[in-house]
């Protein structure tokens, strides 16, 4: 005769096989997807783009171009400044990459992109033709698990900062990254996409464009 005696409170199943007595452990043990994901805005439009979704596209076109190769690109995205101000609203996307460059590497050429597109960086939250922001490289930290935290907090902060210091905070972030996974885990936090969005304050108004 066969059968089970569940015991859920020390998560240890009983299993009687005639005589013997067959104890079986399970651990919980979750499982970190992998990716390397860029979060991609523009709230301007120029002489050879109509329209800010226009300069999104010729962004991930640019991408594929220099040896980064989108995987999943999320829904597009009208969103409104954050923080508030009378800036036009931003069109928003988050694309899951694969590329052979490292986390420095990748930032450099993103960099270039945004150049060659027609972004001049002067101030922050300023309005902008282009902004392409890695958002994680896989689940490498940095400048370290450490000092992740510290250097996250400074607004100012010219250190690269993987993951990004404020994409937990961000519903233009989250939302479109929940198209591609709601099962990433963030490496600090270690939360998933899910249980950051259920416990985000609204960070401002997120709709389908």
């Amino acid at each position: 005769m066969f059968y089970l005696l569940i015991k859920p409170r020390n998560k240890i199943i009983h299993w009687f096989v005639g005589w013997a007595s067959y104890k079986l452990y399970f651990i919980d043990v979750t499982v970190k997807i992998e990716m390397i994901l860029i979060g991609l805005g523009s709230n301007l439009t120029t002489g050879e783009f109509s329209s800010s979704k226009a300069i999104l596209d010729a962004a991930i076109a640019a991408l594929n171009d220099h040896g980064i190769n989108v995987l999943k690109c999320s829904r597009f995205y009208e969103t409104e400044p954050v923080p508030k101000s009378d800036q036009p609203w931003f069109v928003n996307a988050v694309i899951s990459v694969k590329t052979d460059f490292n986390a420095h590497e990748l930032l450099k050429k993103m960099h270039n992109i945004e150049h060659n597109l027609g972004r001049v960086r002067r101030n922050r939250w300023e309005a902008r033709i282009i902004d392409l922001d890695l958002l994680c490289f896989s689940n490498i930290i940095l400048p370290s698990p450490d000092e992740w935290g510290e250097v996250a907090s400074k607004m100012t902060s010219t250190e690269v900062i993987i993951p990004h210091a404020r994409m937990h905070e961000r519903d233009f972030v989250l939302i479109p990254l929940a198209d591609i996974s709601t099962e990433w885990m963030h490496p600090i936090l270690n939360k998933n996409v899910t249980t950051m969005l259920k416990e985000q304050k609204s960070s401002g108004i997120v709709r389908l464009l």
